[in-house]
């Protein structure tokens, strides 16, 4: 579960990030990618990790009302899996279209 929940502010905190303060980035930046610690976090700052636990749970929440309102990254896992559905499509019913093949990795490309 752990593992899930720091996956999906990962993925929400990509979408997402411009529309944080700097200091809603820096925290969660530095307690989901880089895995540091609430006091580690606070003693950066010199602030209590009351303070920086406050502020991480704000951020989450801000970060799933923006996911609930504008769906970007529902509509990104969507896209992927139907691009992924179409490659297993192409590559096992049309292995020699170079053509198919071709457009179907720009498709893969615009995803990234």
């Amino acid at each position: 579960m752990a593992i899930e929940k720091t996956n999906r502010i990962n993925a929400l905190f990509e979408f997402y990030e411009p529309l944080l303060t700097s200091k809603q980035m820096e925290y969660l930046a530095l307690y989901y990618r880089d895995d540091y610690s609430l006091g580690e976090i606070a003693e950066n700052y010199q602030i209590s990790r009351q303070a920086v636990y406050d502020n991480i749970r704000r951020t989450e929440t801000i970060l799933e009302s923006y996911e609930k309102k504008l769906h970007l990254l529902q509509n990104f896992q969507e896209q992927s899996q139907r691009t992924d559905e179409l490659q297993s499509y192409v590559q096992k019913n049309y292995p020699d279209d170079k053509v198919l093949s071709r457009l179907v990795e720009q498709l893969e490309e615009l995803e990234e």
